[in-house]
């Protein structure tokens, strides 16, 4: 009898990437291979690329290397956004056989005949306009949560940015199948589910193939709070303007989802987000702020910002810097202006030289720590659910709460995904949280039997 053919898969990017990774994964688990680590030899190698990740070109590169070097007689595969926007430069790679653009990635397997190396890389990349249908997927990550994708594409016209270039215009799974897939994710004993897209907020548009919206995101949100089995659910990053009042009232009361909330601002001037094309000025992301601490003051606030963008100036830059420092948010993640082909930013007067860019940088990431670490002392004392991990840090679990506190407690595998009740006690030198169970851990087996009263018995 033939052995089966293995596959594996490297993921750069996004949650949205690993969530469609799952998706392809599983077309080629259905089509009779196994899949196995990165690390291991296989037959076919799968690189999911991202277009936004810093030397795209040089990590595709060395991936490639790592897997000939796992097996050098291999199928290499380069799928995702970097493979749309620039075939020709990932099929001119040593070594890589066929690079698959933003539709036909999900038909991988139809591309893959005898797997026997190419003389030369094929492409097949459609025209990006023709990235106008949908298709779902889900990841399981780290056996406790789950990527939900449910928006795919992006409408706006930011002028730093490749993704409607590389994925199309903004559409939207169906209500019903998002709710299918969130039934099938719970059914696997997954805890958390965190909802993933382009721009989810424009969830509904394209939804049945068309601009009009049938649902809104609102509406999904209600919807997936009814859903049996789901015990957390997180919503990954959502546009400011897109942001409603009566979503952050819902997620307040809400069943499942959890307090904690990712709002991209990017500039914290005016003068810079219209130089984006951002759709929104600052004074709705100081209300969108405002209006959560209204109703959860507890609740954790991320912020995307980017530093150096064209015409920047350094009155700019500490328009910013004073918006930030001034405003009750979490965390940041900041990201350093990089000019991408074919976006109207990379042609912009005013470029600001790399070495002021990464200055910025460093000064707004310095003010991401003093603010996670004044959020984690503001929660101190409070009791909290934490969701654990599967991994052993150094003798150590860690998890999270519901909203964003990463917590550690001393190992012990019979937590492993599971949701207990502990109260924060202080921040430990390497900056997570200390933290001590309000009561006896609940892990309930088979029999309907605490693990923990047997364990403590």
């Amino acid at each position: 009898m033939e052995a089966r053919k293995k596959v594996a898969f490297y993921t750069l990017g996004c949650k949205l990437n690993f969530s469609e990774t799952s998706t392809i994964a599983r077309s080629f688990q259905d089509e009779g291979f196994d899949r196995v680590d990165f690390e291991e030899t296989a037959d076919i190698y799968v690189i999911n690329t991202c277009s936004v990740t810093e030397n795209a070109d040089k990590q595709f590169k060395q991936i490639v290397k790592k897997a000939l070097k796992n097996n050098d007689k291999a199928f290499v595969a380069a799928v995702g956004c970097y493979a749309q926007l620039k075939p020709e430069e990932l099929v001119a790679v040593d070594g890589v056989d066929l690079v698959l653009g933003a539709t036909e990635k999900f038909k991988i397997t139809d591309y893959i005949n005898d797997l026997s190396k190419n003389d030369m890389g094929e492409v097949h990349s459609c025209e990006i306009s023709e990235a106008d249908f949908y298709v779902g997927s889900y990841s399981i990550g780290d056996r406790t949560r789950a990527f939900l994708k449910v928006q795919d594409g992006c409408d706006y016209k930011c002028t730093y940015c490749t993704i409607p270039l590389a994925r199309g215009i903004s559409r939207s799974d169906t209500l019903e199948n998002v709710l299918k897939n969130a039934k099938e994710i719970s059914a696997q004993n997954i805890r958390e589910i965190v909802l993933t897209g382009v721009n989810i907020g424009d969830y509904g548009k394209g939804e049945f193939g068309n601009k009009k919206h049938e649902h809104t995101f609102y509406e999904l949100v209600q919807e997936l709070d009814k859903v049996e089995g789901i015990e957390r659910l997180r919503i990954s990053s959502i546009e400011p303007n897109l942001l409603k009042n009566e979503t952050i009232e819902f997620v307040s009361k809400s069943r499942t989802f959890v307090p904690h909330f990712h709002i991209p601002l990017q500039s914290g001037s005016n003068d810079i987000l219209k130089l984006m094309r951002r759709r929104y000025l600052r004074g709705v992301y100081t209300e969108r702020v405002n209006k959560i601490r209204e109703v959860m003051p507890h609740a954790c606030i991320g912020v995307d910002v980017i530093v150096g963008f064209p015409g920047e100036t350094d009155a700019h830059f500490l328009e910013t810097y004073n918006f930030l420092n001034e405003m009750d948010i979490s965390y940041l993640h900041v990201f350093t202006y990089s000019e991408r082909d074919n976006t109207p930013a990379a042609t912009m007067d005013g470029a600001v030289p790399n070495n002021v860019r990464a200055k910025r940088s460093k000064m707004l990431r310095g003010l991401s720590v003093k603010k996670r670490r004044a959020f984690y002392e503001s929660q101190i004392g409070t009791t909290r659910t934490v969701l654990f991990e599967s991994e052993n840090r150094e003798g150590y679990i860690h998890g999270f709460t519901e909203n964003y506190v990463k917590v550690k407690i001393h190992w012990n595998p019979e937590l492993v995904n599971t949701l207990q009740e502990v109260k924060l006690l202080s921040i430990d030198e390497d900056g997570l949280v200390k933290a001590e169970f309000t009561q006896k851990p609940q892990v309930i087996d088979a029999d309907n039997t605490n693990i923990f009263e047997t364990l403590l018995a």
